[in-house]
């Protein structure tokens, strides 16, 4: 899989873009404030149909514009695949445009683009709460199982309707008549989320512990721990057995729910915990340790793509290389030789010079 074109028009610094890219390494090169950053977060965009660093699409357009687009020339293994994001300010609904064609949502050209993204930002997932751990995985998922992206959806709707009845009870008695549906259906839709983060966190951890092995030079044991709802002792049952462990969970916090006002239980507390050597890296992992291990993580992220799918995804590292030893960045470089990559830096000589290289300033992308 690789993008053979992009073309931008309005979006975030870049006024036009046209270019065409190599089918290996891409090397964007630039100041900071550039517009680096801005080209990986259109392909982003283009691949997931939304944006990792805003939910305001307002933001993505270009100030004093209308409207922004991006255009992908994309080819995989199935078939070259033409597709158009039209973003507009206001209440117009985006346009999406598959080969020509008028898509009714962001599901339906999902499969055409596959991205892996890895930025300093991706330390977070290892450092900061499980909020970020559930995006990661949250993200990652979607792309392969747009089932699990809808339940996630619904969950989130579920989630938030819950919520408002369980704040605004004490003025309004009536509303909880409704909670037990509520309950019900996020059972349902939590047992699908369960089973499919619990299966990927497996493959995670597997290939995790591979790449982490390798990159310390063997003398640090990765692992990974999936956490979710504490009835839930085994995540790999059947959905059935989760909904019904889901339920327990939630019969038991019943009253404390209505106590606090909160929704208390359920996958929305989901996390995985990463250990080195029985140690939790949160708790006791070196700034080192991390930067490894979060490297192995999307590594991991990328296998695991490459092989539901048959295809490898475009691979994409803003600004992360020149932030490692020398060591680090050869084992990078050399687990990426095969796929289309983009790789971010300041200073060509820092980074590599195989593939192709090309110049950011001001919004504008030349090649050499």
């Amino acid at each position: 899989m690789r993008v053979s074109r992009l073309q931008l028009q309005n979006f975030r610094s870049y006024e036009t873009l046209d270019m065409t890219f190599d089918p290996g390494v891409n090397l964007i090169v630039g100041d900071n404030a550039q517009g680096k950053t801005n080209l990986l977060e259109s392909l982003v965009y283009l691949s997931q149909g939304s944006s990792y660093r805003t939910r305001r699409e307002d933001e993505l357009i270009r100030w004093n514009q209308d409207y922004a687009r991006m255009e992908a020339e994309i080819q995989n293994a199935r078939r070259d695949v033409g597709l158009v994001y039209v973003l507009y300010r206001g209440p117009r609904r985006r346009q999406i445009l598959l080969n020509g064609v008028k898509q009714k949502n962001a599901a339906e050209a999902e499969d055409s683009l596959t991205t892996v993204l890895f930025c300093p930002e991706d330390l977070q997932i290892l450092r900061a709460g499980a909020s970020v751990r559930r995006r990661f995985l949250d993200s990652a998922i979607s792309q392969l199982r747009p089932k699990y992206k809808k339940a996630v959806s619904d969950y989130q709707k579920l989630y938030e309707s819950k919520s408002r009845i369980l704040r605004d009870h004490f003025m309004k008695p009536g509303l909880l008549e409704t909670l037990p549906d509520f309950n019900r259906q996020m059972a349902i839709t939590g047992a699908v989320i369960v089973s499919y983060r619990a299966e990927y966190c497996k493959k995670l951890g597997l290939l995790a512990k591979k790449y982490h092995g390798i990159c310390s030079g063997g003398n640090e044991d990765l692992s990974i721990s999936y956490q979710t709802v504490s009835t839930i002792n085994d995540p790999f049952a059947s959905r059935q057995t989760l909904y019904e462990k889901i339920m327990a969970h939630q019969e038991v916090h019943y009253r404390a729910e209505l106590e606090s006002g909160r929704c208390l239980t359920g996958p929305h507390k989901d996390d995985f915990e990463v250990f080195l050597d029985g140690r939790s890296l949160k708790s006791f992992g070196s700034q080192g340790q991390t930067r490894t291990a979060a490297i192995a993580l999307k590594l991991s992220e990328r296998e695991i793509a490459r092989d539901d799918t048959g295809e490898e995804p475009v691979l994409l590292l803003d600004d992360v290389l020149s932030e490692l030893d020398r060591g680090r960045q050869d084992f990078i470089l050399n687990e990426i030789r095969s796929g289309q990559v983009f790789i971010t830096c300041c200073e060509t000589e820092k980074i590599t010079t195989a593939g192709r290289v090309f110049h950011v300033k001001d919004g504008a992308l030349t090649a050499d």
